[in-house]
C-alpha cells in the first residue's frame, strides 16, 4: 500500500472548536467545518427535553404525484433565516423563529434532468464589500445565489451559475455530473465534490477550488492520477482517460486554521467489476489530506484497495483532538459502510490505533484481479456486525425474500432463509462478488452512511447510528460468456440498469421497475430519460446513440432475434449485476436477529465503547423477547453541551432524543413523514430550536415536503 506523507508549516491556534460563530449558530453543513454535528446550545438539557413541543411548520413543497420524493436536507440558519432545500430541489429562505417564507429559488424550472437529492448548502461571509452568498447545486449546475433577496449573483460563473461537467478533461455534453453534498469554504475558495456515475463510462470525479467571486477553477486535483503524478502507477496505463468515479460525493471536512481540507472519495467504476483497472487504484476508497490552497497532497490513506464492493466512504471524517499519553493529538475519524472508523493523526496521516493488511481470497471472475490484502482497524471494533452466520439467523425456517432476486406477486416455492443462506458465500469483508451470489455484511448502505457521526469536540467521544442489514450480490455474465448469448441491447440494460431496478428490472423499494415500462412511457420518453435522467435517476450521456436504441429496444421488446447479438460484440465489461438487494424474510424483516440499526458511543481516546442501543423499532414486529428492534436508518445525529443527543434517520418515522452519557431514550415524537436527514439547532432571540426536514419517501416510507422545528415553551 502506498501512504504518501508531504508535511507543510502551518500555525497552531486551537484544536478545541468552541466558537460560537459556529457552534451556537448552524451556519455551516453538519454544523461546523469540522464535521462535529456539535452544538453549544444549552437551554435544552436531559432534565426538559422531554418539554419540547413543535413550535412551527413549513410545508416546502415540491412533492410530485406518482414519484417517490425526498429531502435530505441538513439546512443552515444564517442571521435568523433558515435556508433550506425542498423535494423539488427548489431553495428557499425562511424566518427561523416562524417558518414563514422570505423568498424561493427554483433553478430547474427549464431543466428535467435528473437532479437527485440536495443534502445542504455552503455559505460564504465577504470581509469586504461583495455580496454574501449561498452556494446551491441543482443538476450539474452549480448557482452563487444571494441571500438577501434569493437570486443568482451575475458576476459568478455564466450570469450566476457554473456547470460542473466542465473542467475535468473530457467532453462535457458526455458527462453525467451532479453534485448532492455541499463542499468546504476556505476563504475565497469553495472546494468542491461531485456525484458522478457508477457503471463504464462513468465521468471522473476530480475535486475542484473554485473562486466564490468569479466560479474560476482555481486547482484541480486528480482523484485517478495522471503521468508523472503520484498513484498514477496504481491503475493501468491511460485510465486515466476512460475510468470513471473515484469521487468526493460525501462531503468534506476543512482545518480552517491550518489550511487543510480533508476529502474522502468514493469507488472506482464499475464498482462491481474492475477487470479493466487492475492494480489498487488511488485515490479512490481514500481519505486525503490536502492542501486547501493550492491542492497539493499532504497525505492520504485507502481504506480498500481496489474496491469491487461499492465500499465509497460514506460520510466526511469528524476533525477533534485525541488525549493521549497527557498530549492533544490533532485527529481526524472516518467511518465507513463497513462499520469501521479509522483515526488519524491529521497532520501526518500516522494512524493513532494499529491497521492490519489482513489478506483475502481471489476473484473467480474473468480478468478480475482482487487485491490480495485490506487494511482493518484493531481498534475500536467494529459498530456493526462482521460477518452473517447460520447462527446468526433471526428466523431461519421462514420463507426467504431477497427483494432484487424475487418478485413478492409472483407464487414460485422460495427456500427458506437456512436454504437460501446454505446457497450462497458467507464469510464477511472483502469476499469477492461471484456468479452464485455473495453476502455484503453490513449492506451495500452500511454500516455508517451519508448520515455520518457527531463527535463531541469536548470529550472526544463520537456517536454513530449504523444499519445491520445483509444484501446479497451476485454477478451475471453477459455476451459469450453467458449461458444465454444475451443480446446486446439486454447486455447494456443489465450493465446499467440493474443497479438501481433490480438485477431482473422488477424494481427496488422506491424504485420503479422496468418489465413493463413500455405500458407507462413512450419509446421517445425512454430515450430522452436515458440521456437525460429524471428525479434521483443521472443522466447517461456518455452512452452512445446505438446503445440507447438497443436498451429501447429491449425494453419495449422491439428486439428480434435477428438483431445484433452481444457475442458479435467486444464488451468492455464482461459482468452486470444479476442479484443486488437485502436479505430478507418473507415478512420484510431482515433476516438477521435483531437489532437491525443501533446507535453506538465511542470513546476515540481509548477506542473502547461508552453504550450501543437500538435505534427505532419495527411497529409490524410482535415479539416479547424483542421490545426495541433497531431498524434501518438515513440520516445522522446533533449533539450539544445540554447533554443530548437528537436524531431521526428511522424507518418508523420520529424523531428522538437520547442521553449522550448513558444512550438512555429521553423524548420521541412522530414525523408526517420519515426524517431521513441530519437535524439542525439554533438560537433565535436566546431561544433554543431543533428543526428537521421530514422528506420521507426511503425504505417504501410515503413521501413528505415539512420541515418541523420543536423548542421549548416560552415562559411569559
Amino acid at each position: 500500500m502506498l501512504i504518501g506523507i508531504i508535511f507543510i508549516n502551518c500555525a497552531k491556534t486551537s484544536d478545541h472548536p468552541s466558537n460560537k460563530e459556529y457552534h451556537n449558530t448552524w451556519q455551516h453543513y453538519l454544523g461546523d467545518p469540522e464535521r462535529s454535528h456539535y452544538s453549544t446550545l444549552n437551554e435544552i438539557d436531559t432534565l426538559n427535553v422531554n418539554d419540547l413541543q413543535l413550535v412551527w411548520k413549513y410545508k416546502s413543497g415540491g412533492i410530485q404525484e406518482g414519484r417517490t420524493t425526498q429531502i435530505q436536507t441538513n439546512p443552515l440558519i444564517v442571521d435568523e433565516v433558515l435556508y433550506g432545500v425542498n423535494a423539488a430541489i427548489e431553495l428557499f429562505a425562511i424566518n427561523a423563529g416562524t417558518g414563514k417564507e422570505i423568498w424561493r429559488f427554483n433553478a430547474s424550472s427549464k431543466d428535467n434532468s435528473g437532479l437527485g437529492v440536495n443534502r445542504g448548502l455552503v455559505f460564504w461571509k465577504s470581509e469586504k464589500d461583495e455580496k454574501s452568498r449561498i452556494f446551491f447545486t441543482s443538476g450539474f449546475k452549480l448557482f452563487a445565489i444571494d441571500i438577501e433577496n434569493g437570486r443568482p449573483i451575475s458576476s459568478f460563473g455564466n450570469k450566476g451559475s457554473i456547470d460542473l461537467r466542465e473542467g475535468l478533461g473530457r467532453n462535457p455534453e458526455q458527462l453525467s455530473v451532479v453534485s448532492n453534498t455541499p463542499g468546504a469554504i476556505y476563504k475565497n475558495l469553495l472546494i468542491q465534490g461531485t456525484r458522478v456515475g457508477e457503471g463504464p463510462g462513468s465521468s471522473p470525479g476530480h475535486i475542484r477550488a473554485y473562486n466564490v467571486l468569479t466560479g474560476e477553477i482555481e486547482w484541480t486535483f486528480h482523484t485517478i492520477p495522471q503521468p508523472d503524478e503520484f498513484g498514477y502507477e496504481t491503475w493501468p496505463k491511460d485510465a486515466y482517460k476512460t475510468v470513471g468515479g473515484a469521487n468526493s460525493w460525501a462531503g468534506m471536512a476543512m482545518d480552517t486554521e491550518r489550511g487543510i481540507v480533508y476529502i474522502p472519495t468514493g469507488s472506482a467504476a464499475f464498482d462491481w467489476y474492475g477487470g479493466d483497472r487492475t492494480g489498487s487504484n488511488l485515490f479512490a476508497n481514500s481519505l486525503l489530506a490536502l492542501n486547501a490552497k493550492t491542492g497539493e497532497r499532504i497525505w492520504h490513506f485507502q481504506m480498500v484497495h481496489h474496491d469491487m464492493w461499492d465500499r465509497d466512504l460514506p460520510a466526511p471524517p469528524n476533525l477533534f483532538t485525541i488525549k493521549r499519553d497527557g498530549k492533544d493529538i490533532p485527529a481526524a475519524a472516518q467511518v465507513t459502510k463497513s462499520g469501521h472508523v479509522f483515526v488519524f493523526n491529521r497532520l501526518t496521516g500516522k494512524p493513532l490505533f494499529p491497521i492490519e493488511e489482513k489478506k483475502y481470497p481471489s476473484s473467480k471472475l474473468i480478468r478480475e484481479q482482487a487485491f490480495a490484502t485490506q487494511p482493518l482497524p484493531l481498534k475500536p471494533k467494529p459498530f456493526a456486525r462482521q460477518i452473517l452466520t447460520a447462527d446468526n439467523l433471526y428466523d431461519p425456517n421462514r420463507k426467504a425474500f431477497v427483494d432484487d432476486l424475487v418478485d413478492k406477486t409472483e407464487k414460485y416455492d422460495a427456500p427458506t432463509v437456512l436454504e437460501k443462506f446454505n446457497s450462497i458465500t458467507s464469510q464477511g469483508q472483502f469476499i469477492p462478488i461471484d456468479t452464485t451470489g455473495v453476502v455484503l455484511y453490513p449492506g451495500a448502505d452500511g454500516g455508517a452512511e451519508w448520515g455520518g457521526a457527531a463527535l463531541d469536540p469536548t470529550t472526544g467521544v463520537m456517536y454513530v447510528n449504523s444499519n445491520e442489514m445483509a444484501w446479497i450480490i451476485k454477478m451475471k455474465a453477459l455476451g459469450p460468456n453467458g449461458k444465454n448469448q444475451q443480446s446486446l441491447g439486454e447486455s447494456l440494460t443489465q450493465i446499467h440498469c440493474a443497479r438501481c431496478h433490480g438485477g431482473e428490472l422488477q424494481g427496488l423499494t422506491g424504485i420503479p421497475e422496468l418489465k413493463n415500462v413500455k405500458l407507462r412511457l413512450s419509446i421517445d420518453s425512454i430515450k430522452t430519460i436515458i440521456l437525460t435522467g429524471k428525479g434521483a435517476m443521472p443522466a447517461m450521456p456518455n452512452l452512445a446513440e446505438e446503445e440507447i436504441n438497443e436498451i429501447t429496444h429491449f425494453l419495449t421488446k422491439l428486439e428480434k432475434e435477428t438483431d445484433h447479438r452481444a457475442d458479435k460484440i467486444i464488451l468492455d465489461v464482461p459482468y452486470a449485476l444479476s442479484g443486488f438487494g437485502r436479505f430478507k424474510d418473507d415478512r420484510g424483516f431482515p433476516v438477521v436477529k435483531p437489532p437491525w440499526g443501533t446507535l453506538n458511543a465511542i470513546d476515540l481516546n481509548t477506542g473502547e465503547y461508552l453504550w450501543k442501543v437500538p435505534l427505532g423499532h419495527e411497529k409490524k414486529l410482535n415479539d416479547p423477547n424483542v421490545p426495541v428492534s433497531g431498524i434501518e436508518n438515513y440520516g445522522g445525529p446533533v449533539i450539544t453541551e445540554g447533554g443530548v443527543l437528537f436524531i431521526a434517520a428511522t424507518k418508523d418515522e420520529k424523531i428522538r432524543a437520547f442521553n449522550m452519557k448513558t444512550g438512555t431514550l429521553l423524548w420521541q415524537d412522530n414525523l408526517p413523514a420519515g426524517g431521513y436527514a441530519t437535524p439542525a439547532t439554533y438560537e433565535v432571540d436566546g431561544r433554543q430550536y431543533l428543526v428537521i426536514a421530514c422528506g420521507g419517501g426511503k425504505m417504501g416510507t410515503h413521501s413528505g415536503d415539512e420541515y418541523r422545528a420543536y423548542a421549548l415553551e416560552q415562559m411569559n
